[in-house]
């Protein structure tokens, strides 16, 4: 079997088993259906961007926690004399073609966002603080190729009868990711780590994610396929929700490895 077949058997049976818990209560009315939505994106390697921001493109490289995050540190790094963080402001740049028609409040609301989410992560572990020096690590990001989704395209691709079945496997026939498709938001994320006493960089990442209309999640059973199912089928219709989905990703992403580097036990 191709790989391709696979993840199309793997999303046909995801959709199965969400109609399977959708049938036996109405979305609207079943709030288990609904949860934090981390398999809503999917990350998307052949969308990485390479917007300047970061110092050396060439050294990144895969990663053996977390799939398709690519990143590059210090070999010497000593995560641990750091114990709190500093979140610099967010740059932001739109994919080429895009500008028209964006809100810029729309940008903003955005970046806040992220801040609040990185800032909620971080805190059980790490003193969030608005000034540099000793013991502070400085946490700088940019959103890279900022996508909306179509909306439009969204709603007129459910109206039409059956028009779902071929959505749904138009991102493993494209490349995408499985359960996207082509007007779904997405958005690149650069970051950059530095201690901010001496403006040494530490570590460097990069992210693309993708949103999925169609996501299942097979392996928490009926019940979460059809969580993740109806989370992504309805952050469809919204503009920016695959955005602010995938900043709560990198964010809880970003504490969990901070931890792990600092030797910190997880939160509770």
């Amino acid at each position: 079997m191709t790989d391709q077949h696979a993840n199309t058997t793997r999303l046909l049976r995801g959709l199965a088993l969400a109609s399977a818990v959708l049938v036996g209560g109405c979305a609207s009315t079943n709030p288990a259906l609904f949860g934090s939505g981390a398999s809503v994106t999917a990350s998307d390697p052949t969308r990485l961007t390479q917007s300047g921001f970061l110092t050396n493109y060439a050294r990144l490289a895969p990663v053996p926690w977390t799939e398709g995050v690519q990143c590059w540190r210090q070999p010497d790094l000593d995560a641990k004399k750091f114990d709190k963080v500093l979140i610099a402001r967010m740059r932001v740049s739109l994919k080429p073609g895009q500008q028209q028609g964006i809100d810029p409040t729309d940008l903003k609301t955005l970046t806040d966002y992220f801040h609040d989410s990185m800032t909620k992560a971080l805190k059980p572990r790490m003193q969030v603080v608005e000034k540099p020096g000793p013991g502070v690590l400085g946490l700088r990001i940019a959103l890279t190729n900022l996508v909306p989704t179509d909306v439009t395209r969204s709603v007129t691709g459910t109206v039409i009868p059956y028009a779902f079945v071929a959505e749904a496997g138009s991102g493993v026939a494209t490349g995408r990711p499985a359960g996207s498709t082509p007007y779904l938001g997405e958005t690149g994320m650069e970051m950059q780590l530095i201690d901010t006493a001496n403006g040494a960089i530490l570590a460097e990442c990069r992210d693309t994610q993708i949103g999925r209309k169609y996501a299942a999640d097979l392996d928490s059973g009926a019940a979460g396929a059809a969580q993740t199912w109806a989370s992504g089928y309805v952050n469809s219709f919204q503009s920016w929700s695959y955005a602010r989905n995938a900043f709560d990703k990198w964010s809880a992403l970003t504490a969990e490895r901070l931890a792990a580097l600092r030797g910190v036990a997880p939160s509770r």
